[in-house]
């Protein structure tokens, strides 16, 4: 199952995809990485309220390096901005806001997700490796709908999409919407139904080089 090079969408392309299906007015969370990128895409005339889970609830964009308030940083400890009317507030009561329900869409990387939607994005189980767990748990449990952008595949050309995740969970039938260099890809009760294929990439490859089956 060789991998060809230069086809499908760029991280940039993904995050726009991801983007483009949040509705106005939502309350959203993005984990660490390509995710990030989806604050800089959301269509005009849409508002979007940004939350991270150390404390605030307005987040704005990143700040320009030398102007840094160095006491305003998210929770991937870059330094940020805040919008006007942004509120501060405990840790604590952050979690509980995720908990409670009260944040719409939460947008993660992945290193695997299984066919039903279970998602492993914290350890990948390998002893030498640092496990990152933050939020990610909180947030599957309590955010209402949660979308994964990720490449479709590792380095290696192992899928990411699989059967059944190896990893150690997340959290189970979490993930609504996979967003991957390769298609976007819908999580339903049916198994995992490709909304749409990037340029270059056909449904028999999309396959190919997926561990889980797929239909559209």
């Amino acid at each position: 199952m060789e991998l060809m090079e230069n086809i499908g969408w760029t991280s940039i392309q993904m995050a726009q995809n991801a983007a483009m299906d949040i509705p106005d007015g939502s309350y959203v969370n993005l984990g660490i990485g390509i995710p990030e990128l989806v604050a800089d895409h959301i269509p005009g005339g849409r508002e979007v309220i940004y939350h991270t889970e150390n404390g605030l609830l307005g987040m704005g964009k990143v700040a320009e390096k030398g102007s840094e308030d160095f006491e305003l940083v998210n929770a991937g400890k870059k330094y940020i901005t805040a919008i006007p009317g942004a509120a501060y507030f405990h840790h604590a009561d952050s979690f509980a806001m995720i908990r409670g329900g009260h944040i719409d869409i939460c947008v993660l990387g992945a290193y695997q997700v299984s066919e039903e939607g279970d998602l492993a994005n914290w350890s990948t189980g390998d002893a030498e490796d640092v496990p990152a767990v933050g939020g990610a748990m909180d947030l599957v449990a309590g955010v209402k709908t949660i979308f994964v952008i990720t490449q479709h595949c590792t380095k290696a050309g192992e899928s990411k999409i699989v059967k059944q995740c190896t990893y150690p969970l997340t959290g189970k039938k979490v993930c609504s919407r996979i967003y991957t260099n390769f298609a976007i890809i819908e999580v339903t009760e049916n198994g995992l139904f490709v909304k749409e294929l990037a340029p270059g990439i056909t449904f028999e490859y999309l396959q190919e080089h997926t561990g889980a089956r797929l239909f559209r």
